[in-house]
């Protein structure tokens, strides 16, 4: 199965994007292109800005919902990490 592929089964779907930057994003995956992930009603968060570990914030917003903090935003595809859906994550 090719990247556009396996991309496609998340297109509509809440998704967290995790970075290799302070930056971690949760929302609905609207599209993919060469270059960027977009996510509509996103949470861009700053992990510098809170105690709490990626894997604890990413739980609640399991748990909570996206805490929506932006209408539409754009990531650089060459500075995500992992995508995962939102539905995937597991508390441990």
């Amino acid at each position: 199965m090719s990247e556009a592929e396996r991309l496609k089964e998340f297109i509509g779907r809440k998704v967290v994007l995790d970075t290799d930057s302070v930056y971690l994003y949760a929302g609905t995956l609207a599209s993919v292109d060469d270059w960027f992930y977009e996510l509509a009603d996103a949470d861009v968060h700053d992990m510098k800005s809170t105690s709490t570990t990626r894997d604890v914030y990413i739980i609640n917003v399991q748990k909570y919902g996206v805490k929506k903090n932006r209408d539409r935003v754009l990531i650089r595809r060459d500075r995500v990490v992992s995508i995962s859906r939102l539905e995937d994550v597991t508390e441990y």
